[in-house]
């Protein structure tokens, strides 16, 4: 089947933007991504979780719906698009964090939104254990992110494996990265590609292993 757009998705440090890049140079494709950085109860949020949470989310939710209008609204899919998000994966975080009063209010905003945002071909989940998680949210340093913790992390890990067992709106290709790094190991990238152009309908799995 072909794949025009895809949708890439996983926990915080998993590696997202790093694969939309390489996904849309490979492709030739347009890239769509969001921007964390401009939410501004993000900093607040990750100190005190409970009185920022909602803020977070709706801002995150309405930021991410104009930004997929003003993206889609032309000539849809004349080219590959990468997204390094999927925009219904928004709810994943707003169950983590939402009282249940905030989550029905969110999700009665969320609801009517959603009808207007066209569906990836293929959504691509990348997996990995919280400590690499932990370990790569490190490495890159972003000031917004120095109060998150590894509790966190594992929670969010577990929100997003059990969204998406249940996931069957598009194909889904579930990639474990656990000790891959796709930047430096082009063979790795290629055996990606090719499950990619070789897209079945449903849930696929790879694991990448390097050749002894």
């Amino acid at each position: 089947m072909a794949v025009k757009y895809i949708a890439i998705e996983g926990p915080i440090g998993v590696g997202k933007t790093t694969l939309t890049k390489m996904l849309a140079d490979h492709y030739g494709g347009r890239m769509v991504f969001e921007h964390p950085e401009e939410n501004p109860f993000l900093n607040e949020f990750y100190k005190d979780r409970d009185r920022y949470a909602f803020q977070v989310q709706l801002f995150f939710l309405l930021s991410r719906f104009k930004q997929q209008q003003e993206f889609f609204s032309g000539e849809l899919l004349a080219t590959h698009v990468i997204s390094d998000y999927y925009f219904g994966k928004d709810r994943i975080f707003a169950t983590l964090t939402l009282s249940p009063d905030e989550l029905a209010m969110y999700d009665h905003v969320a609801s009517m939104l959603e009808k207007n945002i066209p569906l990836p071909d293929l959504i691509i989940y990348l997996t990995a254990s919280p400590d690499i998680l932990m370990q790569r949210v490190k490495n890159r340093g972003r000031g917004y992110e120095k109060f998150m913790d590894i509790d966190y992390l594992a929670s969010l890990s577990e929100a997003y494996s059990k969204y998406f067992f249940h996931y069957n709106q598009t194909p889904l290709l579930v990639v474990n990265t656990e000790n891959v790094n796709f930047a430096t190991e082009p063979d790795l990238f290629e055996y990606l590609i090719d499950e990619i152009n070789n897209l079945k309908p449903g849930t696929s799995y790879l694991v990448p292993t390097r050749a002894e």
